[in-house]
């Protein structure tokens, strides 16, 4: 995928968040006219289209990161490298580049499915920009709504007072964005805290031997990294992380 088509893929997941299809426009400006068909739909004109896509633009770090799944993998990875007592190894920027390019691995059919049905049929002018971000807002929404909670879902319907929905798919994208975040959160957590039990016993192991030898003013800390990098790398951590992680989304 090249990477202005992927570009335009996230301008229209984010675009397909905050949509909403009342849009008029300014009837002294010819540059910025809205069209309306015969079968009811809308066509905007080349300067709106831009200004629409240039707004988009702006939401696409909120998008990649509240709409995918790098939520979930970038707390899993801090939570591990808090688990093993290392600082800044591997840096905050080692763990964000791993965090993206795992998303768009774990997000390359939502993606493929948004290109091929939204943006592929745009850009030959087959379809509407409506169409397009009506098109695809339902991958994005059909991946949120697997990975959301039930639970999660009732809450923010009964914070908002939102009515009228039958089933998940009548959730509204205001409603399932923060219900998704919940659950991301939620499941990161219990991730990182089966994580976290092979090395909190190592620590204590340690520290119970150090207190055995009287050796109080040794921290504990610093015996057991050793032993905690060598668990790592012999039971290959990082690929079983990455597996976890992937396999948490069906993959």
């Amino acid at each position: 995928m090249k990477s202005w088509t992927l570009a335009i893929v996230v301008a229209l997941l984010a675009l397909a968040a905050f949509y909403t299809p009342q849009v008029s426009a300014q009837d002294g400006l010819n540059a910025i006219t809205v069209t309306t068909n015969e079968d009811g739909s809308q066509e905007y004109s080349v300067t709106l289209q831009i200004l629409i896509i240039m707004t988009a633009l702006s939401f696409i770090p909120a998008a990649v990161i509240m709409m995918t799944s790098f939520t979930r993998i970038i707390i899993v990875l801090a939570i591990l490298r808090q688990a093993i007592g290392l600082q800044s190894s591997p840096s905050n920027q080692i763990l964000i580049g791993i965090t993206l390019f795992l998303t768009f691995f774990i997000m390359t059919p939502v993606l493929t499915t948004i290109n091929e049905d939204a943006v592929q049929p745009y850009i030959a002018e087959e379809i509407t920009p409506v169409e397009a971000v009506e098109r695809a807002r339902d991958p994005i929404k059909a991946f949120m709504l697997s990975q959301t909670r039930l639970t999660d879902l009732e809450t923010f319907i009964d914070i908002s007072g939102y009515e009228g929905i039958d089933g998940p798919e009548d959730v509204p994208m205001t409603i399932l964005i923060p219900s998704f975040i919940t659950s991301e959160l939620k499941t990161a957590f219990q991730i990182g805290f089966m994580l976290f039990i092979p090395f909190l016993i190592i620590d204590l192991v340690v520290a119970s031997v150090l207190m055995a030898m009287g050796m109080m003013m040794l921290s504990p800390m610093i015996v057991s990294l050793p032993f905690k990098l060598m668990l790592f790398v012999l039971v290959d951590g990082w690929s079983m992380v990455m597996r976890t992680l992937a396999g948490s989304y069906g993959l």
